[in-house]
């Protein structure tokens, strides 16, 4: 098989198995416990940074593909497999706000999520960090104002008049942000942009390993 994903239910890896979907690729997937450095025996062997997502295409026989950042796979993926309408390409006038939603998906807000994540969930209860947790809910929060925002002139989708990986990389955002509870602190208009994002045949199909008992199960 050319292209592979080690995914974990409720993770990151749901951004490139999302564009796997939408792109209606071939792929081989290996569904992991959280976290598989510890969990998968074998994966540190593979992926020494012991991270999920990880990704490989062995496609071209001299150049085995291997990657590790899930906005990037989703990169990737539109443009070695395009052209894709998930793409926007550099002569586009969209073009630089795709690029920056494609990173500020991640850098600016999972980042603080994990924080999130780690200090209710993650951590064993005597370990746990409330004044950390609330702090970081906070930075979210400042930082979701973007996609409402860009909203607001009657857009359906971030950049381009269409539906790009820019949106299946802040939907894990905001699907993160529901697992933790956050999702009452949307605005009206990110939302409904989140429910179109859901109505999505690919988001039911990159979604379909994970607990409806949420973070707690898949983790």
């Amino acid at each position: 098989m050319s292209l592979k994903l080690w995914h974990c239910a409720m993770s990151r890896s749901i951004r490139p198995l999302w564009t796997l979907y939408e792109l209606d690729l071939e792929f081989e997937i290996e569904v992991m416990q959280f976290p598989p450095r510890f969990m998968h025996p074998g994966f540190a062997a593979i992926n020494p940074i012991g991270t999920v997502p990880f990704f490989t295409d062995d496609s071209d026989a001299d150049n085995l593909v291997q990657m590790t950042e899930s906005s990037g796979i989703s990169q990737y993926l539109v443009d070695r497999y395009g052209p894709t309408d998930l793409a926007i390409l550099p002569g586009e006038a969209a073009y630089g706000d795709y690029l920056n939603w494609l990173h500020r998906s991640d850098a600016t807000l999972t980042f603080p999520q994990t924080l999130v994540l780690r200090y209710t969930i993650l951590e064993p209860e005597e370990t746990r960090l409330p004044k950390v947790a609330e702090d970081y809910t906070k930075w979210f929060f400042s930082r979701l104002r973007s996609v409402e925002l860009a909203l607001e002139d009657g857009r359906e989708f971030l950049c381009g008049g269409r539906f790009t990986v820019a949106d299946i990389t802040v939907g894990f955002a905001l699907y993160l942000a529901e697992a933790l509870g956050l999702r009452g602190g949307f605005k009206p208009l990110t939302d409904a942009y989140y429910e179109r994002l859901k109505a999505r045949p690919g988001f039911s199909k990159a979604t379909a390993y994970d607990s409806p008992q949420g973070l707690g199960a898949g983790f």
